[in-house]
């Protein structure tokens, strides 16, 4: 018989719902993907562009993964996390953020992320204004506009080293403010808030019923100072939804892990997001995660450590390229150096170094607004790597600025 004759079928046109343009991006990907296609080609890349440690994760943890799933920890667990890792969480909080918690106040999810989609998902309706740091994580800005609140951006800006203004804070507060985003140790910047910036920012809150979500996530990765929550002043552990985890610190972003601290209340609500978009975190990666928080730490000091050592050199030899100028990051592991004497906008800077040069970093504008005239560049490569770049970076410049 002859074979059937397959009509052609027809490419009906896509209806997106009009939530969808709200929706922002993360940048890094965007560039990750770009600079393996260049590999592709055949072209040698430095990748600065993408926030994520060049460790592995700590050989404990790893065997503690692998154990946990020989052992069976391959089944569905509750929406907000093992009680178990929940109840380490709590312990780990407890003793670094020096309030009490307890394990009915954390939520275990897959990454970082949700905390935030979450949140705002939960607390932000049309209308409400959302403080949040720009330059700054892409996905705060995002996540505000597909929720259709309004985003009221606080400047950080480089003569303050990137810390917020505690009275044009102030001056952003209004009836109709429901949550402010604080980020410290600060990506894209490495700023920090100072236990003295988190006291003044608390008094310009006050008593008013405004949430606060703090991320934290490099909380461990913090060179200059040390580290302070909001979660610590008194009265505020019951207003903030503290976000951290394990990606950063423990070099486990495949994991995807991460949590966040809350009222018990809210995290019931928060868990119930959960359990409508993941169902639950990988039980194996819990089991790792106790191992990261109860087993030795000597791994995060000694990553932190060369971050540091990286850092410094890394700074050190921007500032000896004609055009940039670099402030000293104190926290994450990132170097934004200011390229306004280069006389080229951020973002066309980036897509030539990264064309041009052979090295993949980010626009300044990638985290908003008032990131224009920076690059984000990761820290997070080898020394020899760094050392390449800014030589590729330095000939460049030679070539194309006048």
């Amino acid at each position: 018989m002859p074979s059937a004759v397959m009509e052609p079928t027809t490419m009906l046109e896509l209806r997106l719902a009009g939530r969808m343009s709200r929706l922002g991006t993360e940048t890094a990907f965007e560039v990750l993907n770009r600079a393996r296609a260049l590999e592709k080609q055949g072209k040698e890349i430095i990748h600065l562009e993408i926030g994520e440690p060049d460790f592995d994760t700590p050989a404990n943890v790893v065997e503690a993964g692998i154990d946990a799933l020989r052992k069976g920890w391959t089944h569905y667990g509750p929406a907000a996390g093992l009680p178990e890792l929940r109840q380490a969480i709590a312990d780990y909080v407890s003793r670094t953020r020096k309030v009490p918690v307890s394990s009915d106040e954390v939520v275990v999810v897959p990454g970082g992320k949700p905390i935030i989609f979450f949140t705002i998902l939960a607390l932000i309706e049309s209308g409400d204004e959302v403080i949040y740091p720009n330059p700054g994580f892409p996905i705060y800005e995002s996540m505000v506009n597909y929720s259709v609140g309004k985003g009221v951006p606080i400047p950080l800006r480089e003569d303050r080293d990137f810390s917020v203004d505690v009275k044009e804070l102030a001056s952003l507060i209004t009836d109709h403010t429901r949550l402010i985003i604080l980020n410290s140790p600060h990506n894209p910047t490495g700023g920090i808030l100072t236990k003295k910036d988190i006291l003044e920012i608390a008094e310009a809150i006050g008593d008013r019923n405004i949430l606060i979500l703090s991320d934290e996530i490099y909380s461990r990765l913090i060179y200059d100072g040390e580290h302070f929550s909001i979660m610590s002043v008194p009265g505020f552990k019951e207003r903030t939804i503290l976000l951290d985890g394990f990606s950063k610190t423990y070099a486990m972003t495949g994991w995807r892990m991460g949590y966040g601290v809350m009222r018990p209340d809210l995290a019931s609500q928060i868990a119930k997001l959960a359990t409508n978009a993941t169902s639950c975190t990988a039980s194996f990666t819990q089991m790792a995660g106790i191992e990261a928080l109860r087993g030795d730490q000597s791994s995060v000091d000694r990553m932190s450590s060369e971050f540091r050592r990286r850092r410094d050199k890394f700074v050190a030899g921007l500032n000896n390229i004609k055009g940039f100028s670099c402030r000293m990051p104190k926290g994450a592991f990132y170097a934004f150096p200011n390229i306004t004497k280069t006389g080229w906008p951020s973002k066309k800077l980036a897509d030539a170094l990264l064309d041009e040069a052979g090295v993949a970093a980010l626009a300044g504008t990638a985290f908003g607004a008032y990131g224009e005239g920076y690059l984000r560049f990761s820290v997070a490569n080898s020394l020899e790597n760094l050392n390449k770049a800014l030589a590729r970076i330095e000939e460049w410049v030679g070539k194309n600025l006048k």
